[in-house]
C-alpha cells in the first residue's frame, strides 16, 4: 500500500474543522481504500457503506433512523452521488448533533462525478461540508515508496496500474479502467451519450494533450455539434479524467489567447488511451514531450494547494508559461516544463514572466539536481519543486 499524503488532512478536517467531509475522485484512485484505513482507527468505531451493494441500501431504507442509531461512529458512504436524497437527511442530523455540541466527525462521503456530487450536497450541506479530491498518486506519494518518476510517468498514478508486476500488465489494467467507464459509469452518469463517440473523444484529446481546445475541429471529427461536444468535454471532466487549464487573462496590455488548454489528467491513461505499453514505447511517440508536460502539471497543481488557482499564460507575440499560479489575484509562480537533462530557458517564457512580473521563476526538467539558470530562473526537479509548493500550501 502507498501512503497518501492527503490521509492525514482528512483526519485533521475531520477531528477539527467540519462534520462532513466530501472525498471526491475518479473510481480506482484509492478513496475507499483511504476511507477504511481512517475508519479502523476511528475513536469510537466506524461503519462503513457502500451505495452500490445492495444490502448496504437496504440499511437506508429508513435512512434518518439507520445513521442517527451510528451516533458517535463515523459513518462512511461510499458511491453517495447514487443517493441524491440522503443529502436533506444528512443536513437534519448534522443540525441536531451540532446544538448538542457536536461538531466535527460525523460523515466521510466518498464520490466519483465531482460537479454533480457537489452540486447534490452545496443545496444541503452549506456550511457544513469541505469537499476535498483524490487524484491518483503523485510524486510526493511515489517517492517515499520507492517509485521513481519515470514509473510514475508511465504507468500513472492509479495504484493498481503503477504497482502492477510488469508493464503489459498495467497497460492491461488501465485499458479496462477506460472500458469501465465507457460501458459502466458514462451511461449511469450520462445514459444518452454514445459510448463509442466519447470513446473516440478521449482518445483525440489524448493525442492533442495539452493543446488548446478547439471545439469546432473537435466537433467536426466527430460529426457533432459543438453544444454535443462542450457536453462531453463537460462530463470527462466532472468525473475528473480530464483537465481544463484556463489561460490567465487579466489585463496586461497584450493580446492573450482566451482558450483553455485540455489535458488528459493521468499520464497512464495518455499511454493506454494511444497504445504505448513501455518507456521506449511514450519516447518513440510524438506525444512524448506533451505527456511529459501534462504530468509534471497534474503533479504540481496537486501539490500547490486549494489557496492557489492555476493556470497558462499565452499571448499573440509569442510569449508563454506553461504552468501559472496565483494567489490573491496576484500570478506568483511561474513554471516552464522540458523534458531535456540541459534545459534552457526560452525568450518567450523571458517575455511572459516579464509581463507578469512574476519574481518565483522555475524551470522543471528530469533531473534531481537545481541550479540557476539566466533570468532569475532556477532549474529543479519535480519532486523538490513539488515539495516546495506544499510546504507553502
Amino acid at each position: 500500500m502507498i501512503a497518501r499524503n492527503i490521509e492525514n488532512i482528512v483526519r485533521e478536517r475531520l477531528r477539527s474543522s467540519v462534520p462532513a467531509v466530501v472525498l471526491l475522485g475518479p473510481r480506482q484512485v484509492g478513496k475507499t481504500t483511504l476511507a477504511r484505513k481512517i475508519a479502523a482507527d476511528w475513536p469510537g468505531g466506524a461503519v462503513y457503506l457502500d451505495m452500490e451493494r445492495p444490502a448496504d441500501g437496504r440499511r437506508l431504507d429508513d435512512a434518518d433512523a439507520y445513521l442517527r442509531a451510528q451516533h458517535g461512529k463515523l459513518v462512511v458512504i461510499d458511491e453517495i452521488q447514487r443517493l441524491p436524497g440522503l443529502f436533506e437527511i444528512l443536513r437534519g442530523i448534522i443540525d441536531d448533533r451540532r446544538a448538542g455540541g457536536e461538531r466535527f466527525g460525523h460523515f466521510l462521503l466518498l464520490g466519483s462525478a465531482a460537479l454533480e456530487l457537489m452540486r447534490q450536497s452545496s443545496e444541503s450541506l452549506a456550511g457544513r461540508v469541505a469537499y476535498m479530491e483524490i487524484s491518483p498518486v503523485d510524486i510526493l506519494d511515489a517517492e517515499p515508496a520507492g517509485i521513481d518518476a519515470q514509473t510514475l510517468w508511465v504507468r500513472g498514478g492509479f495504484p493498481e496500474s503503477l504497482l502492477a508486476a510488469n508493464d503489459t500488465t498495467s497497460l492491461d489494467w488501465r485499458r479496462d479502467f477506460i472500458r469501465s467507464y465507457l460501458e459502466r459509469d458514462v451511461p449511469m452518469f450520462a445514459p444518452r451519450m454514445p459510448t463509442e463517440t466519447l470513446g473516440r473523444l478521449w482518445i483525440m484529446l489524448a493525442h492533442q494533450q495539452g493543446a488548446l481546445l478547439n471545439q469546432a475541429r473537435l466537433a467536426a471529427s466527430l460529426g457533432i455539434g459543438a453544444s454535443t461536444l462542450t457536453r462531453y468535454v463537460d462530463l470527462l471532466v466532472d468525473l475528473q479524467l480530464v483537465r481544463r487549464l484556463p489561460p490567465w487573462a487579466a489585463n496586461v496590455g497584450k493580446r492573450l489567447t482566451k482558450t483553455p488548454k485540455v489535458y488528459v489528467r493521468d499520464s497512464g491513461v495518455v499511454h493506454a488511451l494511444l497504445e504505448l505499453a513501455t518507456w521506449n514505447d511514450v519516447l518513440g511517440h510524438p506525444v512524448a514531450g506533451t505527456s511529459y508536460e501534462g504530468f509534471v502539471i497534474e503533479s504540481l497543481i496537486q501539490a500547490a494547494g486549494n489557496a492557489r488557482r492555476a493556470y497558462f499564460y499565452r499571448t499573440h507575440d509569442g510569449a508563454e508559461i506553461d504552468l501559472v499560479f496565483e494567489r490573491g489575484g496576484t500570478p506568483e509562480i511561474a513554471i516552464e516544463v522540458k523534458r531535456s537533462s540541459a534545459p534552457r530557458v526560452e525568450r518567450g517564457f523571458t517575455l511572459a514572466t516579464a509581463d507578469l512580473a512574476v519574481q518565483s521563476r522555475y524551470v522543471v526538467y528530469p533531473g534531481s539536481e537545481s541550479f540557476s539558470l539566466r533570468g532569475g530562473v532556477e532549474a529543479i526537479g519535480l519532486a523538490a519543486l513539488a515539495a516546495k509548493l506544499r510546504a507553502t500550501a
